[in-house]
């Protein structure tokens, strides 16, 4: 699927915010701020029915497991679980759909920026790309110098990338024996993938995930906090 349509109008924006900054790094923590503000309302909605999907996935899974012989009974039984606890599985889907040609565009400009956003390969070498202590942040983490503690290299934005992703998937999956052996195996190993994922990028990009990530535990904090006030009122 050529994303371009997307892409071009986004690396604009990101330029934008270069012109106006001058720093290359900043520019992309500000303009990924920015894209998930926008994206807000549609996060609202997933974060909320990825929660509600969580808390009964143990009940969706007995009544699969119950009535499996019996396909009529099956959707009867899930449509009155989804019924009781207000859920509606179209509600999840649909935001997920319309963001994701939008964060693949994403990928796209921070991961080829010479093509969407500075338009031309001089003028992307010509700027500074040194940020905090990486010496280019077009390049890999690995190869833009770690942070180096007693001769040992720390790439500090895979750990950020694994840490925030574990923890931003914690926020939405239930505590205690309602979690399933597939949401713990998922919450566990996910982490460690995107962690890996981030050093094998430039690491602009891992700067976008690591920021989207912050971003997105904080808005999780306060959607799910009245939620969970109006659980403990009830």
């Amino acid at each position: 699927m050529n994303l371009d349509f997307i892409a071009q109008p986004l690396g604009a924006l990101l330029k934008m915010i270069f012109d106006f900054i001058g720093d290359y790094g900043y520019s992309i923590i500000i303009f990924t701020v920015i894209v998930k503000v926008l994206l807000l309302p549609f996060n609202i909605k997933q974060t909320e029915s990825s929660k509600k999907m969580n808390e009964i996935s143990p009940k969706m899974k007995e009544i699969q497991e119950k009535y499996k012989n019996d396909k009529e009974k099956l959707n009867q039984k899930l449509m009155e679980l989804y019924k009781e606890h207000n859920y509606n599985p179209a509600a999840g889907c649909l935001p997920m759909l319309i963001q994701m040609p939008i964060l693949f565009a994403l990928f796209y400009v921070i991961q080829d920026p010479i093509k969407y956003v500075f338009l031309d390969a001089a003028t992307f070498d010509s700027i500074t790309k040194s940020f905090w202590w990486l010496t280019d942040i077009g390049k890999t983490e690995m190869a833009s110098t770690l942070i180096r503690i007693g001769g040992f290299g720390i790439p500090i934005f895979a750990i950020l990338s694994g840490v925030t992703t574990y923890y931003q998937m914690k926020m939405i999956t239930p505590s205690g024996n309602k979690v399933d052996a597939s949401q713990k195996m998922m919450t566990n190993i996910m982490p460690v993938m995107f962690a890996w994922f981030t050093l094998q990028v430039p690491a602009g990009l891992a700067i976008y995930w690591v920021v989207s990530n912050i971003f997105s535990i904080v808005q999780q904090y306060f959607i799910l906090k009245p939620l969970k006030a109006g659980k403990e009122v009830k």
